[in-house]
C-alpha cells in the first residue's frame, strides 16, 4: 500500500495559486492523518490547499476511521466515495512515494518519475464545523503485482480528472490508462517510522 510519501520541492510559481499555503513547508516523509497539500479546481481556476489525508465527511461520528485510499476498482459505486467520484475529485503532488517489499523482512523502496514531480488521482470532502470547512482526501489505488500503487497523472489526463464536466466514461478511461516507468532505489529503515521527517528519510539502505 502507498502509505507514505514525500514533497519537498515544488515550482515558486505555486505560491500565486489561490489558497496556497503561507507557510508551506517540505517533508520527506508524509503518512496518513498528515496534513497533504491538494490541487483542485475550482471556477476553472486552479487552486491549492491543506487537507487531512483521511477522507471524512459530515457522516461521519469517528473521525479515527478516516479513509486514506480509495480503490479505482469500486469508487464508482462505493457510497462513501460516490459523491467525490463525480463532483470532487484533486491531485496530490509529490516527489515520489515510498513502497515495502519482501517476503519476511520488509524494505522500503524510494520511487520517483522522469519530471521532479509526480501527481497522484485523489478525491475530497469536506468536514464542516461552526465557522470553518475542514477538507479531507483520499489516494486513489490500483493493483501492481501483489502491491497496490497510486494513480500517477501526466499533464493531460490531469485537466480530465479535475475538469468538473468530464464524463464517466472520460474518468474511467484516464484511470486504465498505462502507468510511467518508474525510478527506483532502496532506501534507510528510518523511514519505518511515521514521526522520522527529513532528507535523511532518503538515504540509501
Amino acid at each position: 500500500m502507498s502509505g507514505r510519501y514525500g514533497l519537498f520541492k515544488w515550482p515558486e510559481d505555486w505560491i500565486e495559486l489561490p489558497g496556497f499555503p503561507q507557510q508551506m513547508r517540505a517533508h520527506w516523509n508524509l503518512a496518513p492523518k498528515s496534513q497533504v497539500l491538494m490541487l483542485l479546481q475550482k471556477n476553472q481556476q486552479r487552486q491549492a490547499t491543506l487537507a487531512l489525508w483521511g477522507l471524512t465527511s459530515n457522516w461521519m461520528t469517528d473521525l479515527s476511521r478516516a479513509v486514506a485510499h480509495a480503490r479505482v476498482e469500486t469508487i464508482s459505486t462505493q457510497p462513501m466515495f460516490k459523491k467525490a467520484w463525480r463532483s470532487q475529485r484533486c491531485i496530490l503532488p509529490a516527489n515520489g512515494f515510498f513502497e515495502w517489499r519482501g517476503l519476511h523482512r520488509k524494505h522500503p523502496f524510494w520511487l520517483s518519475g522522469e519530471e521532479s514531480l509526480v501527481y497522484f488521482a485523489a478525491i475530497w470532502d469536506v468536514y464542516a464545523v461552526p465557522g470553518r470547512d475542514y477538507y479531507s482526501v483520499a489516494m486513489l489505488t490500483q493493483q501492481a503485482a501483489h502491491l497496490r500503487r497510486p494513480i500517477l497523472l501526466d499533464e493531460q489526463q490531469q485537466a480530465i480528472w479535475l475538469d468538473p464536466d468530464s464524463t464517466q466514461e472520460q474518468l474511467q478511461s484516464v484511470l486504465a490508462q498505462p502507468q510511467p516507468q518508474l525510478h527506483e532505489r532502496r532506501v534507510s529503515t528510518l523511514i519505518n517510522d511515521p514521526l522520522v521527517d527529513g532528507p535523511h528519510c532518503l538515504n540509501i539502505g
